[in-house]
């Protein structure tokens, strides 16, 4: 079989707005997939940037059109600066997650913006994006979707853990991939991290200095989302509801984020059986206490990736779905998301 190449750019946003990650690979196709990584960039979000983010949920329609209006030419302006800057050609398209504002699938609701129409004019470049909204319609979470690209391009691993504003862990079960988030992670401790002046707690620094609180843990521990069955995915409206009223009874910062990692990583080390082998990656891969602390609960393989790999594995991953959604092959897994069937999605915009 001759290899099938695609150049591509896979673009992402994530909750913790860390930044928006940008990735040049090159996506190949023979008797399975590979890729290789040409270049790549997170831009981190000015404060001004992040707190229209932060607060997109609470607006009005017209003023949240507005907010993905504009979002949408900043986003474009970001891509044409990486395609410059890296003298980057003959893409086959840029493929692009956009930003969650809102994700209550439930409510057959989830919003991603910078998916506008717009992007594929702006940047000249075709467009592959709004990845979630079609599996939301046929009853599904539209989340998580990284499972397909665990699938083929990280098998080797037996579990793939996600640690980013949410955690999500991926893995086979009997043929089938299975994917869920677990619990809210640097959404949370990256909040409690700016009232001590920090954009995130580096290394776990601020947990070692805290002391856990062990009624919060127990109040965290009862939430009802964690004996949910999967498929189930989290969205930024459950942690304003049901975690942050409980943390801020908690009056030292310090101890908010002592208590909140010693959560996650019971949360984490739960879902992990022993001895297995964890590829981890997203921010939360260098909070090397959060590690620390889930090895403790359970013994694990926890294995990091090269940085590139760590920082850009969800933009890879969109950059396959894009290229899987143009070669019109299922990129969404009905095992994972609980949609009535696997599926192609994607919107594909032209300039």
């Amino acid at each position: 079989m001759i290899a099938q190449s695609y150049n591509v750019i896979g673009v992402m946003s994530g909750t913790s707005l860390d930044g928006i990650d940008l990735v040049h690979v090159n996506l190949k196709y023979s008797s399975g997939w590979s890729f290789e990584i040409l270049h790549h960039e997170c831009v981190e979000y000015e404060q001004s940037w992040a707190n229209r983010l932060q607060g997109g949920i609470d607006l009005y329609e017209s003023i949240l059109q507005l907010l993905n209006k504009d979002y949408t030419t900043y986003l474009a302006a970001v891509c044409n600066d990486f395609i410059k800057s890296n003298s980057i050609e003959n893409l086959i398209a840029i493929c692009s997650h956009g930003h969650t504002i809102s994700h209550d699938p439930e409510n057959g609701h989830t919003l991603q913006i910078g998916n506008l129409p717009e992007l594929a004019t702006l940047t000249n470049q075709r467009i592959v994006c709004d990845f979630r909204v079609q599996d939301v319609a046929m009853g599904g979470q539209g989340a998580p979707l990284v499972p397909i690209g665990d699938r083929l391009l990280f098998s080797n691993n037996d579990y793939c853990l996600n640690l980013g504003g949410f955690a999500n862990v991926s893995f086979e079960n009997n043929g089938n991939r299975l994917a869920y988030d677990l619990c809210a992670v640097n959404v949370v401790l990256n909040h409690y991290a700016l009232k001590l002046g920090k954009k995130y707690d580096d290394n776990g620094a601020f947990a070692k200095a805290g002391t856990p609180q062990s009624s919060i843990l127990k109040q965290l521990a009862d939430l009802p989302f964690y004996k949910q069955p999967a498929p189930k995915s989290l969205g930024i409206e459950w942690v304003n509801e049901y975690v942050f009223p409980i943390l801020d009874t908690i009056e030292d910062p310090l101890n908010v984020i002592a208590t909140y990692t010693h959560h996650v990583a019971k949360i984490i080390s739960e879902s992990l059986p022993a001895n297995s082998k964890v590829i981890v990656t997203g921010g939360g891969a260098y909070n090397s206490y959060l590690l620390e602390l889930i090895n403790t609960q359970r013994s694990t393989l926890l294995e990091l990736p090269e940085p590139a790999i760590i920082d850009m594995k969800e933009a890879i991953i969109f950059a396959l779905l894009g290229v899987l959604r143009l070669r019109n092959e299922n990129n969404c897994i009905s095992s994972v998301t609980g949609a009535s069937r696997d599926h192609s999605s994607g919107k594909i915009y032209t300039p």
